[in-house]
């Protein structure tokens, strides 16, 4: 029997290979934070019949299901790999480098038809009996990374779902041997695309990709299911760049609107050979939007700069990273 609290609680994923099919989950993820939830749309008969004074109980029905919520979790060392295919949208395969252990995963941002997931959580009863639900046909609607001084580097995922199921086996959870990223691994790089340069003062990051998609796409001969969700606008990419003035690099960017290349980087334990653990966020182009310096007391001026990602018109936005995980 699990403890019959959160802490027996578990949460595993698997890629759909069709979307709303399901298949029983192959990765678990350690997550701290999770908010999923069936919604479903009823509507009650207004009959008049003489005398009834209360709807009838038996005239009430389900026209619509679906389901939504969040995964917060700390990015970790393995198995983040399927959860970044599904924000970012291409099919990847992870590159062996060289002969060694290292597998480098190329997330560039793509469109995410066909991509969905199966998320199955496990939820305990206060008597250890682990209660299954299912989440079949889950986009990633959005996905935000922050880190700042002494913490990890945490990652909050949105999802719309088809529907809930709660007729499926649980699995059973297995965890591999992972670390998490977190602030002493971090750097922040601005310049030239491919030549930027490091930023000093940086004491928190924050990066968002959301992805428009019509998620209300009901229709007749569906049973009250949603068909998959498809893309209905630009993607929006934002974050901001919390630190102390050290330099007018970020207040001269502001001042001119000009356009930088963003490096953001966690480079872990070594692998094998010269290749870390790593994870690194690349937009090709931001442009800072607003809060250039100001005095707010006696202490250390402290900026907050606030930026939107875009494209360059060459280079894609993509998220690489690095581990002993031999798939996704």
């Amino acid at each position: 029997m699990a403890i019959g609290s959160g802490l027996g609680a578990q949460v595993g994923i698997a890629a759909e290979a069709s979307y709303g099919t399901f298949l029983a989950p192959t990765k678990f993820i350690e997550f701290t934070k999770e908010s999923l939830q069936l919604k479903k749309t009823t509507a009650q008969s207004a009959g008049i019949a003489a005398g009834r004074l209360v709807p009838l109980s038996s005239r009430r029905v389900v026209t619509q299901r679906q389901a939504s919520g969040s995964l917060e979790m700390e990015v970790t060392t393995k198995a983040m790999g399927v959860l970044l295919q599904t924000l970012m949208g291409t099919s990847v395969t992870p590159v062996q480098q060289v002969a060694t252990a290292a597998y480098l995963q190329t997330h560039i941002l793509a469109d995410t038809a066909g991509k969905s997931l199966v998320i199955q959580k496990g939820v305990p009863l206060t008597t250890g009996t682990v209660t299954d639900k299912t989440f079949l046909g889950c986009k990633v609607i959005s996905a935000e990374f922050s880190c700042e001084v002494g913490g990890m580097l945490v990652a909050t995922f949105e999802i719309d779902s088809k529907d809930c199921d709660e007729t499926q086996t649980l699995a059973v959870a297995t965890y591999p041997a992972m670390s998490p990223f977190h602030f002493g691994q971090m750097s922040v790089k601005t310049g030239a695309y491919g030549t930027e340069t490091a930023l000093d003062g940086i004491r928190k990051v924050t990066l968002k990709i959301e992805r428009g998609m019509a998620v209300e796409r009901f229709y007749a001969g569906q049973s009250g299911l949603k068909k998959e969700p498809i893309s209905n606008d630009q993607v929006k990419i934002t974050g901001s760049l919390e630190g102390d003035y050290v330099s007018t690099v970020l207040d001269d960017l502001h001042t001119s609107d000009a356009a930088t290349s963003f490096v953001w980087d966690f480079t872990g334990s070594l692998i094998e050979g010269v290749h870390n653990e790593r994870i690194t966020f690349k937009v090709p182009a931001i442009r800072l939007d607003d809060a250039p310096p100001t005095v707010e007391g006696f202490d250390v001026i402290k900026p907050t700069y606030n930026f939107t990602g875009l494209y360059d018109g060459t280079n894609p936005t993509a998220i690489e990273y690095m581990s002993t995980d031999i798939t996704l």
